[in-house]
């Protein structure tokens, strides 16, 4: 794996939008009138589980290059292995795909649609003397086919007649043999380099009902026939995939060539790698199976709706694959990158309000309780039209318990003894004395506020150097928050150490259940809404646990930005 990749690749004066290699491929095709100035693209996902982040990446560069040159995307449901497949998957994918801002219109396919076709296409083969039935087991089939140094071996299958291997392959489609009994494999040359090109399988046999089909087939075609097929049939131009198919696009021009059919242009790119971030959708199936996860939506989880439940925006999203850009190179993405990219967008439509999660009581010594105080507060100041709130203020308050140190270090510039702060929205207040129990805890503060310095000035014009938030303790209302951190504590989990299992990095820190105080209207907050807790971070009200007038919030990310601080440190 390269270094990790922490900055977005440059971008277009023209568009002012990242380049690369697949936008360019298509822009020259436009120019050159091939496919007829047409581009259709497709996102051909498998329904055996849930999207995550690396797919939302292929699903925007698929729909976004169709929609850049006024083309075509179709989303196609790679549904060949009914044995692993699941209509719950289908309805999420669908779902995934139109939170995230795209839409197929009326071309969503399945790859069963075209089994009849697939069926015709492989009996061709059998009739051109280009592919036969083969009884090895599984075992003898890798055994057969030889390793990367050495070449494969002949199925000693291979010689059969074409009528014999027509009358074989009808007799496996009409449910005469067991499973894993044969297969129909392509002829092409156990001898190749290319392990992919050594008489690959195109069909097995697999008694198992189809969420589409039922059981009308008990034969089902492999992956690398019915994808290049499909794409064919749906008259793609530019087949996108990720990188660890290249090997197979020797043999996804094969079948299509053999066959004298419609052949697309297959093009691979570098998938996404994320650090502290598990990418293997059989691996995310596990976490949800042994309970490690809550399920596929659990807000630690990198799937699209599990990032969607966290708070995460599909703008957010989008504009993290455009900033990552294409590449033919792997690499490891820094998750700053994204966790940037949100903070980015809710800055600018998340409203403020303010929150204490570790709380220390402040006593006003010298405030008026019987004053109805109430202070105007920014909803957010990156967007005034969100206007203000008024937030109360009464002698008793809460703070961070970080924000008081007794024996502060020379830099530290919130609030100590003898010294001034300003509290948000608020007054100035000096700390007088400190309050502790029996094993000398600090319970409680002991201040003084400065009435004239309402709105968070002075009249004489004197400084304060700290500025702290706080929720007033009468008027606050305690709320159950999730403060989540990563599922992972190693960084590259695409490179485990040997005699280690995944599932030994998994964090036990990755959430924390908390109670805070804050600002009343935050109870009042429906599924879905997301704040900046001033200070804290960004957080969503839960859509599953939450219900009216209890709502369950979600840490979408803190405010500390250690991507942009790497980005200005090296500009």
């Amino acid at each position: 794996m390269s270094e990790i990749n922490s900055s977005p690749e440059n971008k277009s004066s023209e568009k002012n939008i990242p380049s690369h290699f697949i936008r360019q491929i298509i822009s020259d095709d436009n120019l050159s009138g091939k496919w007829e100035k047409r581009v259709h693209t497709r996102f051909p996902p498998e329904p055996n589980g849930y999207l995550h982040i690396g797919h939302a990446k292929s699903i925007c560069l698929n729909f976004g290059m169709a929609a850049e040159n006024n083309g075509l995307c179709n989303l196609r449901f790679d549904d060949s292995n009914p044995a692993k497949e699941d209509i719950e998957y289908v309805e999420s994918i669908e779902e995934d795909v139109r939170w995230l801002g795209f839409d197929w219109d009326n071309r969503m396919y399945y790859a069963s649609d075209y089994f009849d076709q697939l069926y015709e296409y492989a009996e061709q083969l059998v009739r051109m003397g280009k592919a036969y039935v083969c009884e090895l087991s599984s075992e003898e089939v890798r055994k057969y086919r030889g390793s990367l140094t050495q070449s494969g071996i002949n199925s000693p299958y291979r010689c059969r007649t074409i009528e014999e291997n027509l009358d074989l392959f009808r007799r496996m489609k009409a449910g005469e043999f067991p499973d894993g009994s044969k297969t129909l494999r392509a002829k092409i040359d156990m001898t190749s380099p290319n392990i992919n090109m050594r008489d690959p399988a195109i069909y097995r046999i697999k008694h198992v009902s189809h969420h589409q089909t039922g059981d009308k087939w008990c034969i089902y075609p492999m992956y690398d026939f019915t994808h290049c097929v499909s794409d064919s049939i749906e008259r793609i131009t530019h087949s996108i995939c990720t990188l660890e198919f290249e090997d197979h696009r020797p043999l996804y021009d094969w079948f299509l060539d053999e066959l004298n059919a419609y052949h697309p242009q297959q093009i691979e790119f570098a998938r996404l790698n994320l650090t502290y971030t598990m990418m293997s959708k059989r691996k995310l199936l596990e976490l949800v199976n042994l309970g490690i996860v809550s399920g596929w939506d659990d807000p630690r989880m990198p799937t699209i709706c599990g990032l969607r439940r966290r708070g995460y925006t599909p703008e957010a999203i989008r504009q993290f694959a455009e900033m990552i850009g294409v590449s033919k190179k792997e690499s490891m993405v820094d998750i700053g990158v994204l966790e940037y990219c949100i903070r980015e967008d809710l800055n600018k439509r998340a409203n403020r309000a303010m929150a204490v999660i570790n709380p220390l009581k402040v006593i006003i010594e010298n405030y008026d309780d019987s004053i109805d105080d109430e202070l105007d507060a920014t909803n957010n100041p990156e967007n005034l039209e969100a206007g203000t709130r008024k937030i109360k203020f009464s002698k008793e308050i809460y703070i961070e318990r970080d924000d008081f140190m007794e024996n502060p270090p020379k830099k530290f510039y919130r609030l100590a003894p003898g010294r001034e702060v300003r509290l948000r929205y608020a007054y100035f207040i000096s700390c007088k004395d400190v309050i502790k129990d029996e094993n000398g805890e600090i319970t409680a503060l002991i201040c003084n506020y400065d009435p004239a310095s309402r709105g968070g000035s002075s009249p004489d014009g004197r400084k304060v150097q700290g500025t702290i938030h706080w929720v007033s303790a009468t008027h606050s209302e305690k709320i159950e928050t999730r403060l989540y951190n990563q599922l992972f504590t190693k960084e590259d989990l695409s490179n485990i150490e040997e005699g280690k299992d995944y599932k030994d990095y998994l964090n036990p820190e990755s959430m924390q259940l908390v109670n805070i105080y804050a600002e009343p209207m935050l109870k009042n907050a429906k599924a879905g809404d997301r704040f900046q807790f001033e200070r804290l971070g960004y957080f969503c009200v839960d859509s599953k646990d939450s219900s009216e007038n209890k709502p369950v919030y979600n840490r979408i990310v803190g405010l500390r930005d250690s991507w942009a601080k790497i980005q200005r440190k090296a500009e």
